[in-house]
């Protein structure tokens, strides 16, 4: 048995992705839903890797820490990393607080407790976060140093506040690269280091959701217009998470890498 263990939480395109990129000679945990278990497990057990399959409600203390409990049966927790999410196609404003906010607030407080010594975190976060306009200083403190449990209590995040899903969607964006900023000091007493990723528009399920929805068209405009001219990847995301969850990225910490093919930069060129 390995004793490096890897948790990834959400087993879609950008997660299994990750996990075939980590998951070499340790334990892999993969946690989401119970109906969505079955095929990655299969899936990653057929190329030789050794999977623990966990059901996980990210937006459950309880259930998360029952994750990191049976993670850490396993081994040394060296790597976590929180994929899940749902975007403002998939669900209402009160879902995407709960999964995009509340999910990965609780990520990071239960597994602060867990990660080994010289491990890492990985938060996936949305290029959106940077899109939306930025919140007031004293909301962003908020988001970020409220305990998790009472984060949406916040009135300024209310549903009836927010009034749509996509604006709930960038705050809650917003707050993930928060939350991993104020993380990265109480994770850092243990030893260990906390990033996040914005991915830009990727081709996984998720993204041809987003591409076929009613903003498909100012998507694909954005696409057009950044440096790269395409679309990302899984594996693109699978290797900005590899360098750094990596030795490579042992200096950085709290810090948010925007992997959008340059759209976030050609929106500001384009605005100057």
């Amino acid at each position: 048995m390995s004793h490096e263990v890897v948790v990834i939480i959400g087993t879609g395109g950008m997660g299994a992705a990750i996990a075939r990129r980590q998951g070499g000679g340790r334990t892999l945990v993969i946690a989401d839903l119970p109906h969505a278990l079955d095929q990655p497990t299969a899936q990653l057990r057929a190329e030789g890797f050794e999977v623990t399959p966990v059901p996980v409600d990210v937006t459950s203390k309880e259930s998360l820490t029952s994750l990191a409990e049976a993670a850490s049966a396993h081994g040394a927790v060296i790597n976590v990393v929180h994929t899940a999410g749902v975007s403002p196609v998939q669900a209402p404003i009160e879902t995407i607080l709960r999964v995009d906010l509340l999910g990965v607030a609780l990520a990071l407080e239960v597994f602060e407790g867990v990660i080994a010594e010289n491990g890492a975190g990985l938060v996936i976060s949305s290029m959106a976060g940077h899109i939306y306009p930025p919140l007031p200083a004293d909301q962003v403190r908020l988001l970020a140093t409220t305990p998790a449990d009472a984060l949406l209590d916040l009135a300024f995040i209310a549903p009836a506040a927010l009034g749509d899903p996509g604006t709930a969607y960038g705050i809650a964006k917003q707050a993930n690269r928060a939350r991993v900023q104020a993380a990265s000091v109480d994770w850092g007493r243990r030893g260990a280091r906390v990033n996040s990723i914005s991915p830009g528009v990727i081709s996984t399920a998720m993204g041809q959701e987003e591409l076929a929805g009613g903003n498909g068209e100012m998507m694909r405009t954005l696409v057009s217009m950044s440096g790269t001219g395409r679309v990302g990847t899984a594996t693109d995301i699978a290797d900005a998470a590899a360098f750094l969850l990596g030795n490579a990225a042992s200096f950085i910490t709290g810090a948010d890498l925007l992997v959008d093919g340059g759209v976030v930069a050609a929106l500001a060129a384009s605005s100057g």
